[in-house]
Formats: C-alpha cells, structure tokens, sequence
C-alpha cells in the first residue's frame, strides 16, 4: 500500500479528499473543521478547501460550524456494489441459515485489518452490535475476521496485526499477538471459528471460509446469536454442516458470476 504513495501516477489530492471523508463515522458524524484536519492529518487550510470542494459537489453539507457528509456518498459505493451484488447471491443461502438455526448471518470480506459486511440477513433478536451493509469491524476480533486471517501467510497475520488497534473490546478478548496467531493456526487446520463475549458481551459467532472456483479464500460466511440460546459448543456442532452447506451454495453460485470473485479478491489485493 505504501508503495503507492511513491508512484508518480499516485493523484496526492485525490487521496487527501477521500481522508477527508473517511473521518466521518457514526461516533463522529458531525465535526468542525480543526476536527477534520486533525483527525485526516491535514492543515486547517487544506481541510478547509477539501470540505469545500465536497460541500460544492454535494458530499457534505453543514450545521453552524460543523460539517457532516450527505446521501450522496452513497453514489461511491453504489457502482461497485451493483457490479458485485453479492447481496443477490447470497440473499438466499443467508436466508436459509437464518432460518435453520434462528440466528443472525452474515458475508464478510478482510479489508486491511477489517471486515466489511458485504451481504447480511438479520434475526429478530438481533444482537446490539448488529451489521449491516458496509459495516466494519476490527478482523482480529469477529470470528469472520479470524477465519479470513487464519488464511494469511504468517508475514500477512503479522503485519495486520501490527496495524491493528489490539484493545479489550470485552475482559475475554484476545490481544496478545502470539495468542492470536495460535487461534489463526487452529483456525486454519479446522477450517472453522468460534468466538463469544470478545467483541461484545452476550454474543457467540461461528464462521467458515468462502472459496473460488479455485479454492482461494475470498470471503466468510458466519452466524451468531447470544450464548443464553445457544452455548458455544453446541454453536459449533449444530451449526457447523449448516454454515458449510451455505458456503458451498454460494461459491458455486460465485463460479457462475466470476467477475464477482475477481472483484472480491481485487478489493483484498488493493
């Protein structure tokens, strides 16, 4: 990635204005301009004509002194999630395991030291922390996460790791690098993970990978639901042939779209 910054293709104000809107979070929605430079390591002059610029092209509107981004963002992602539509091909096998098994169940992707939740199906007893397209959470703590890193060569599982901010979301969660890297070693060799109460308190996950045509690991398939339902051994028996059921479905779904698993793969390399 750093290597990019060193290409002399590499557009620097490009770059800077999509810092600029990646500050916005849903903790933080609205920011003042010293906000925003701090936060996207600009000056306040720079920030200022970034915020500008995309307040002229409708990315950000404002209140009082504080900006916030727009619908319009949205624009950004509508391409590629069109030309993927994951969504539409997993729909159906996420909604058979939310049906088999009662659970919430998710698609991710890894994207750095994160996931993204490319496609969803929500319970009704949904957990507090419920996805939804596009949310993001830390790899090394979601059980899709650590079946996706468990499919790192070690340098990789290393070198997220280093990156990643390594925090106590809960008193169970993992942190310690040489722990976690004997998690994505027996990750790997069960070709299955479970977690409960690291992320969040009252939620136990179980995941297993998504492979290509080729048998490269491209996604995760996983679901969750709160350990007073289901204990975490019973989560992994019980829902173990279900899940791997759901992701054969969908890689042969993915052989006959491979444009969607190049993207996946595309969006991971990136």
């Amino acid at each position: 990635m750093s290597s990019e910054k060193d290409n002399r293709e590499f557009v620097t104000a490009l770059a800077r204005g999509l810092d600029v809107i990646k500050v916005f979070t849903r903790e933080r929605a609205e920011l003042t301009l010293s906000e925003v430079a701090s936060s996207s390591g600009l000056t306040p002059a720079t920030a200022r004509r970034f915020l500008h610029t995309l307040q002229s092209l409708g990315y950000v509107t404002s209140n009082g002194r504080r900006f916030l981004l727009t619908a319009r963002v949205l624009d950004l992602s509508a391409p590629y999630l069109a030309s993927m539509n994951l969504q539409e091909v997993a729909q159906d096998h996420l909604q058979d395991v939310v049906a088999a098994t009662g659970d919430s169940s998710s698609v991710t992707i890894l994207d750095g030291t994160e996931v993204v939740y490319i496609a969803t199906v929500t319970a009704k007893r949904a957990a507090r922390h419920a996805a939804h397209l596009g949310t993001r959470y830390p790899a090394f703590v979601s059980s899709t996460g650590r079946i996706l890193l468990a499919f790192q060569d070690l340098d990789t599982q290393k070198a997220i790791l280093a990156e990643s901010p390594l925090k106590k979301f809960t008193e169970k969660t993992v942190v310690d690098v040489e722990a976690l890297l004997q998690i994505f070693a027996d990750a790997r060799k069960n070709d299955i993970v479970s977690i409960e109460d690291e992320f969040d308190y009252g939620v136990v996950s179980v995941a297993v990978p998504i492979r290509s045509a080729q048998g490269a690991v491209i996604a995760a398939i996983n679901c969750s639901t709160s350990p007073s339902r289901v204990k975490q051994a019973e989560m992994l028996k019980t829902r173990e042939p279900i899940l791997r059921d759901a992701a054969r479905k969908i890689s042969d779904a993915l052989r006959q779209y491979p444009m969607l698993a190049h993207s996946i793969l595309a969006e991971r390399q990136g």
